[in-house]
């Protein structure tokens, strides 16, 4: 089955949802606002040769867009009209908006058994605060864990909210595609909500579960583990690396393989317990050692001996190494295919006005 999405939402989470959707195969149709469009469209430069934003190019491939005024009552219908035939409708309104334009996911849902509806928002499905990445990354705990622990609460280099938001509507979604084929799905299980909040609490995984055992609250280990030693940023002779050691065997491994065998028969240090008791002995250890040599040095020993490690590289080393492409962006993260590039405002719209989903291929 090919799944038909009509998709309301934009700026990030929304659209990284129905992306991964289309990417696996769905027919999804971007409804934008006329004129404008989704905001992301004039988040830049950069801008490519066509005027397009890279903020946009990045998480809107595989769509149709057409360009509609869900307050005009002919646009509502040509909405309302796919919403008729479709599968899945992402949203992420304020809430209460919808309802007031004359779409009420409620209703519909009702008038149609087969329809799923997901809204994501910024605080849950009654909060009427606007949900930013930035504002989410502050209250849910991620700043107060993030940068050196001397320094100032940090934010993650990527709106990862959003994107974790965005991964977790579509697993949602699609856990009640898979319900729907077993036969007919209560209303509210076709009503989902997915909040940024929710999304960035749960995602504290381990280290919420340290602060609930403990009773300790978190604190900023910068690029150290909290949990784990040695599992953190060291300095070659070149450039920096990081070493991953995630057992026992391994530490003992990592610490021949730099040559501080006096470490590795130490007797203190041969469960984590006691290397995290003596951190600091062991951090400093490893760092004055691999001080002496350059990087790639140590990652061929380290790596021949089974220690996860690795460079910290630039986004644009990274990208040589991948399948990406200035218009399509990196391939996707799951089981899928490109198979439109991210569409130009109200792109489709005539087709879509004239045949509806017989717009797409089959």
């Amino acid at each position: 089955m090919k799944l038909k999405v009509v998709d309301l939402s934009r700026v990030l989470a929304g659209p990284v949802c129905s992306m991964m959707l289309g990417d696996m195969g769905a027919d999804v149709i971007k409804v934008e606002r006329p004129g404008q469009g989704d905001e992301t469209r004039g988040w830049g430069p950069p801008f490519d040769l066509e005027g397009q934003s890279a903020y946009f190019l990045a998480i809107n491939r595989n769509k149709k867009s057409i360009a509609l005024d869900i307050g005009s009552p002919a646009d509502r219908d040509v909405i309302l009209d796919l919403i008729s035939g479709a599968d899945v409708v992402l949203d992420n309104f304020l809430f209460g908006s919808l309802e007031r334009l004359g779409l009420d996911p409620g209703e519909l849902l009702e008038r149609n058994s087969d329809l799923i509806w997901c809204t994501i928002s910024g605080f849950g499905p009654e909060a009427r605060r606007p949900g930013y990445d930035f504002v989410v990354q502050a209250e849910c705990g991620w700043m107060a864990i993030t940068g050196e622990p001397d320094g100032a609460p940090m934010k993650v280099g990527v709106a990862l909210a959003d994107v974790i938001a965005g991964k977790d509507a579509a697993i949602a979604i699609l856990g009640v595609v898979a319900e729907r084929a077993s036969g007919k799905v209560p209303v509210e299980r076709r009503r989902i909500n997915i909040s940024l909040a929710d999304s960035a609490r749960a995602a504290l995984v381990n280290v919420a579960q340290n602060v609930l055992v403990s009773g300790s609250d978190a604190e900023r280990w910068g690029n150290a583990h909290p949990n784990l030693v040695p599992y953190q940023l060291f300095d070659a002779a070149d450039r920096s690396f990081v070493i991953a050691v995630g057992s026992d065997g391994q530490w003992n491994a990592c610490a021949n393989a730099l040559g501080l065998h006096d470490l590795a028969e130490d007797h203190a240090l041969r469960t984590n317990a006691g290397r995290v008791k003596d951190r600091e002995r062991v951090v400093s250890s490893v760092a004055d050692r691999v001080k002496a040599m350059k990087a790639e040095h140590w990652l061929g020993r380290l790596g021949s001996a089974g220690v996860p490690c690795g460079l910290v590289r630039t986004v644009a080393e990274v990208l040589k190494d991948a399948d990406a492409d200035p218009r399509t962006g990196v391939r996707p993260s799951v089981p899928g295919s490109i198979r439109y590039p991210p569409p130009k405002l109200d792109e489709h719209g005539e087709s879509i006005r004239t045949m509806g989903w017989r717009a797409f291929p089959r």
